[in-house]
């Protein structure tokens, strides 16, 4: 099942999980940004772009290595992410590097404890990721940090140009499927705010579930 050929359903079924990871906030200036560590460069990408335009004065890159990311970024995620944001003309002394979190939870809190030991008192914060981990960083943030507001931001491209640019169809939905599963598991484990789950996207999900987009679900 895993080498059959994609249909137009599936396409369907992708973009509806696709529009549900995307909350559409509007952006607006904030203490802090964090951008989440993954094998994506234009989550980098996209915050050099914000904090350019003068969204924020600060910004937390994070993460370490994951299996999915140690090939691509030997150094750590947010190394990487800090390099490139320097290539891009991101000033060093806007930049600060949290190198250990390996997963979104940690991500929240190390990224946090950065922030403070640099003297950043944060009542806002912009949290820039894939596009379609947008929800399931919010959920996290509220979770850990509920004091602080929160808005989301993510590299504005479409589904199809995103799946181009990273250039494995496949991989690119089992990723969006995984992900959506993880909005009512990491909620039911206690690690973020729970989410409504409309009928269209649980629809979804069990479609291209049954159709073999499984690599990336949790057991």
């Amino acid at each position: 099942m895993a080498d059959r050929e994609i249909t137009e359903q599936d396409w369907a079924d992708v973009q509806v999980i696709w529009d549900y990871h995307q909350l559409g906030h509007e952006l607006r200036p904030v203490s802090a940004a964090i951008a989440l560590g993954s094998f994506d460069l234009g989550v980098a990408t996209c915050a050099a772009s914000l904090f350019k335009d003068g969204y924020f004065p600060v910004l937390v890159f994070t993460g370490a290595t994951s299996t999915t990311t140690i090939d691509r970024f030997p150094r750590g995620e947010a190394v990487e992410y800090r390099d490139h944001a320097l290539s891009l003309g991101v000033p060093d002394e806007a930049i600060l590097v949290e190198p250990r979190a390996a997963n979104t939870g940690q991500n929240i809190e190390f990224s946090r404890q950065v922030l403070r030991q640099h003297d950043v008192e944060a009542d806002s914060v912009m949290l820039i990721s894939m596009p379609y981990m947008q929800r399931r960083a919010y959920a996290t943030c509220v979770k850990q940090w509920p004091e602080v507001e929160v808005v989301c931001a993510s590299e504005p491209v479409t589904l199809a140009d995103y799946i181009a640019g990273i250039g494995d169809p496949r991989k690119t939905i089992d990723e969006l499927v995984g992900d959506l599963q993880r909005i009512w598991r990491h909620a039911a484990a206690g690690f973020t705010i729970e989410q409504d789950v409309p009928v269209p996207v649980m629809a979804a999900y069990n479609r291209l579930v049954n159709a073999g987009f499984v690599s990336k679900l949790l057991p």
